[in-house]
């Protein structure tokens, strides 16, 4: 599927806020929606952002409905979700790809977001960006790093280029692969996998992060991936952080992340990196899905070779 591109975000611009997964705190939402306008940026709320259905933010049908809405508004130029939680897998056969098609738009979310980016990739090819949330990112507690790549991401016309690994970054496998970055929670793949909601992967450059798992359902989810056959067909294996899934009270009886990981691609011609800053820590990278990436780990180095926006 040829790639699709929208324009990047220019100041003035409609956001259109939406919650296609769980409740957000209306406090947190009301200072992300002031920030963004003391940026320059007009913000439309959906109809449904403050509703309440169980865990999640209004039913499918009202969810949905924000979302298709957003996504067709031609005045809109950017479609930004509220916060992750669970959700977005339950209204993805509700939307109209055709739409999205016609009109792309930057979707930005992160956590249970992932469901709708691979969606979207899969269905319209579109370029997605992931590792931002209106209600974890944009109130007066905002991280200087996360911020700063919001508006990079966001604004940049050209490449991104290399990105800055951390202080965690480490190599487990050495090697080199250029493809597609893909990805985003582990969970959130595995959940598709197998549906029609999922772009290809052949090649890609894999990202992975999760929060709050424990260690046998990461490992069950990496032999998932395994049964599934993801792991011979990518390119490379880009871990980011796995916040709160290695508990000192577990460990006693439990892997590492590394020895999942080296299990899993052991006889494979496969670079694997971790640590990436990129996950459910304040601190992350946000990211383009869908562009064109290298990773090399002799110098080490993962690289966004191709924009992320129609030129």
């Amino acid at each position: 599927m040829e790639l699709l591109k929208p324009q990047p975000l220019r100041q003035g611009d409609l956001i259109a806020l939406v919650g296609p997964s769980g409740p957000a705190p209306r406090e947190r939402l009301e200072a992300g929606i002031a920030y963004l306008e003391a940026r320059g940026y007009r913000v439309q709320p959906g109809p449904h952002l403050f509703a309440r259905h169980h865990y999640l933010a209004g039913t499918d049908a009202e969810r949905a409905a924000d979302l298709r809405a957003a996504l067709a508004d031609p005045e809109v130029r950017a479609v930004f979700c509220a916060r992750g939680g669970y959700g977005t897998g339950r209204i993805v056969d509700r939307l109209d790809y055709a739409a999205v098609a016609a009109d792309p738009k930057i979707v930005l979310g992160f956590s249970d977001t992932t469901g709708l980016h691979l969606a979207l990739q899969a269905r319209a090819g579109l370029v997605c960006f992931t590792g931002g949330l209106v209600s974890m990112d944009l109130g007066e507690d905002r991280d200087p790093f996360t911020e700063a790549w919001w508006w990079r991401a966001l604004t940049t016309t050209g490449p991104l280029g290399a990105l800055p690994l951390g202080d965690e970054f480490r190599v487990l496998r050495p090697g080199r692969a250029a493809g597609p970055l893909r990805g985003g929670c582990l969970s959130l793949l595995c959940s598709l996998l197998g549906t029609t909601y999922v772009p290809d992967l052949r090649g890609a450059i894999l990202l992975l992060e999760d929060v709050d798992e424990y260690p046998y359902r990461l490992d069950r989810m990496l032999n998932q991936l395994r049964l599934a056959g993801v792991r011979e067909g990518i390119g490379g294996l880009v871990l980011g952080q796995f916040k709160d899934c290695f508990k000192p009270e577990e460990m006693s009886r439990s892997p590492e992340l590394e020895e999942m990981v080296m299990e899993l691609t052991e006889g494979l011609d496969l670079p694997v990196v971790a640590g990436l800053p990129y996950g459910h820590f304040r601190t992350r990278l946000v990211l383009p899905l869908g562009v064109q990436a290298v990773l090399d780990t002799s110098l080490p180095e993962l690289r966004l070779d191709e924009a992320a926006f129609a030129g």
